[in-house]
């Protein structure tokens, strides 16, 4: 009977002993509060637009659990917006070569021809 109750005794407090471990470690489930963006050690190019090389050379800092969420969410956030940036200028571009190319076809080869033969007619 004593030998039971020892037991009982050692595996209550083997299992209190890694309950404590694995709440110290995985923390106690609180999200950490957003990251300022003036703040985040990661950085991107301001002044132009951010390249493969730029994306290759980022070091987000590593947590015991991990990445660092907040640093991880500002970075995803800054891509999200260079894309979109990229996006517009690509859809500007697009639209302008495709005016272009209409006011090409509606001028056609006899327009063409006529502009750059000013000097011709006149000799």
């Amino acid at each position: 009977m004593l030998s039971a109750v020892v037991f009982l005794v050692i595996v209550l407090v083997v299992g209190g002993l890694l309950f404590l471990g694995a709440s110290l470690m995985l923390g106690r489930g609180e999200t950490q509060p957003p990251a300022d963006p003036d703040r985040s050690p990661v950085a991107l190019p301001d002044g132009r637009p951010v390249t493969a090389d730029d994306l290759r050379g980022l070091r987000i800092s590593v947590t015991v659990r991990g990445y660092r969420m907040t640093e991880v969410d500002w970075l995803l956030e800054q891509l999200a917006h260079a894309l979109e940036e990229r996006d517009g200028q690509i859809t500007t571009l697009r639209s302008r070569l495709a005016e272009a190319g209409a006011a090409r076809r509606t001028r056609g080869p006899d327009d063409a021809g006529s502009a750059g033969g000013g000097e011709d007619a006149g000799a």
